[in-house]
């Protein structure tokens, strides 16, 4: 099959062929691939930041990426029952064992015995793709792969985010949302139809925060280099501060922008990465009682909750569609920072 492939850090993906996967146990099924979303994940593949994790898990360059993956069964174990070839299905990102400890709490992200194709097997990028059928989730007749595909990682972890505020983020108080791109905008959708608390929306990009105003954003201010931005922002919660911060960017001085726009008692929720969180632990954690929350993707039902939300149109992805063979542009575009919203590669038409 045809896949596009890192065979270098930092250099472009090169467009081979690679071997087909087979199946290898009687729960396993195998995706032909109809939408592939770029994650910034795959940006620290790409620059090597992930090379020391793969080493871990005995993988090495040349290497398949891509976990956010939608398309169409085209083969199946003998084991799966609930599935059959054709089906129109999105790809939960870890293939779960679903008996460990954390499986059968629900807690898919941790499962002990789990494959995530795209990170540390060979993922979506290409022509096929190979997970189990546990990780599937069927699509709605109304909602083809290409509508979906950036649910899987970027939708998930913004959801799994925005669903943990809940508690805060009640009438009357702020929440801010720190980036409007492949995770913000769905988080912003999301953060709109779950609760009424006010969103405040930053972003480097006059044009993504042109464009979080349709997604439910109730004030978009504009992230600076002196970061006269924090100063507004806390003058919008009227000094009091934001009950909660979303901080799908973690880099480049938005992690030190969530610690500081936090009121009392708030939760900087954690989703994006590549920085890194300090903080004077005294007059910043303990005296204002700060939450620092963590968030890696989420759980199968959660992914399932928001296919519905998508279907019923409450979520309506952004996305800029890319043949396999275009990876390199959509990669530089996501690195420049000139996509808005998710890049989406697609190696098989229906």
């Amino acid at each position: 099959m045809k896949a596009a492939v890192l065979t270098e850090y930092r250099r472009d993906f090169e467009i081979t062929e690679v071997q087909d996967p087979t199946i290898t146990a009687p729960d396993e099924a195998i995706v032909r691939v109809g939408a592939a979303g770029l994650c910034r994940t795959d940006l620290h593949l790409w620059d090597g930041q992930f090379d020391e994790a793969h080493k871990a898990a005995d993988l090495s360059l040349p290497f398949v990426c891509g976990h956010e993956t939608a398309g169409w069964v085209e083969e199946i174990g003998p084991g799966v029952r609930h599935l059959a070839v054709g089906d129109a299905v999105l790809l939960h990102p870890l293939a779960t064992c679903g008996y460990c400890k954390a499986c059968r709490a629900g807690d898919d992200m941790h499962c002990t015995a789990s494959m995530f194709p795209g990170v540390f097997a060979p993922g979506g990028f290409a022509e096929y793709v190979k997970t189990n059928a546990r990780a599937l989730v069927p699509l709605p007749d109304n909602l083809t792969p290409a509508q979906v595909a950036p649910l899987g990682c970027a939708g998930l972890t913004a959801y799994r985010a925005v669903r943990k505020s809940l508690p805060l983020a009640v009438p009357g108080t702020h929440t801010v949302v720190l980036g409007a791109g492949g995770l913000g905008h769905i988080g912003i959708q999301a953060l709109r139809a779950l609760s009424q608390t006010e969103i405040i929306v930053v972003d480097r990009s006059e044009t993504a925060l042109e464009h979080a105003r349709g997604w439910g954003a109730d004030h978009r201010v504009l992230a600076k280099d002196d970061r006269s931005h924090v100063s507004e922002i806390r003058e919008l919660t009227g000094g009091a501060g934001a009950a909660v911060v979303i901080d799908f960017v973690g880099e480049g001085g938005a992690e030190r922008d969530g610690v500081e726009l936090l009121g009392p008692n708030g939760v900087d929720m954690l989703v994006g990465y590549g920085g890194k969180l300090e903080v004077e632990i005294l007059g910043e954690a303990l005296f204002p009682e700060t939450s620092f929350v963590g968030n890696i993707c989420g759980n199968y039902n959660e992914l399932v909750e928001l296919v519905a939300l998508t279907a019923r149109g409450t979520i309506d992805l952004t996305t800029t569609l890319f043949p396999l063979d275009g990876v390199n542009d959509a990669l530089h575009a996501l690195d420049e920072g000139r996509l808005i919203g998710r890049g989406l590669l697609t190696p098989n038409e229906k």
